[in-house]
């Protein structure tokens, strides 16, 4: 049995195009994965732990080698706990709408939290960075009120997709899916035709993930 973790990283839930589309890959992913669990983890619920003061010295600890103060130990727990429950996972989802060309400041949050050395990733003079989140493939639903694949000058504009797709590279995702919903706003006929091609992509790719 494998475990399944959708990463929410919407707010506006039964308003969310991307929490729509995370809901045709969920129901295909468990009507052609009877066995597996499904967990869902809404990044704007419960709370987060802060990136700073002590958690902040307990990581340069660790990049320099050093014992944690029993201060710094105490906050690098939470760290340490994120961390856990996102990697207990062997498959993943991301449903990630694009904020101001960007990604939701919460799901940045939790990024900043489990992308950590020793946990997420080790540096090695000799190899450089290497990503420890491995031999996991991940999907990712991806909605924009515009369109960003059209032409370069959109394309340019467009750090949600880039910057997602280069730090799960760096934590060591090699097989990365994605479904790109957009548009999301304009003309109404348009918008229709790509969440219903956004939703059938959905469905094939949960049936082989």
């Amino acid at each position: 049995m494998s475990k399944l973790l959708h990463l929410e990283a919407s707010p506006r839930k039964e308003r969310s195009t991307s929490i729509v589309v995370a809901k045709v890959f969920l129901g295909s992913y468990r009507a052609s994965h009877p066995g597996d669990e499904v967990e869902t983890w809404d990044v704007w619920t419960g709370s987060l732990p802060e990136f700073d003061g002590q958690t902040v010295h307990a990581k340069y600890q660790i990049l320099h080698g050093l014992e944690h103060s029993p201060e710094q130990a105490s906050a690098w727990r939470a760290v340490t706990d994120s961390f856990n429950r996102f990697n207990a996972a062997d498959k993943y989802l991301f449903s990630v709408p694009m904020w101001n060309f960007g990604i939701p400041y919460k799901l940045k949050h939790l990024l900043d939290i489990i992308t950590q050395p020793g946990l997420a990733f080790s540096f090695s003079p000799d190899t450089g960075y290497t990503g420890l989140v491995t031999g996991k493939p991940v999907a990712v639903i991806y909605t924009r009120g515009g369109e960003y694949s059209s032409n370069e000058q959109a394309r340019g504009l467009d750090f949600q997709k880039p910057y997602l797709e280069t730090l799960l590279r760096f934590v060591g995702f090699a097989d990365i899916r994605s479904i790109v919903v957009e548009p999301t706003l304009g003309d109404p006929k348009t918008v229709e035709n790509a969440k219903s091609a956004a939703a059938e992509e959905a469905k094939r790719v949960a049936e082989a993930f």
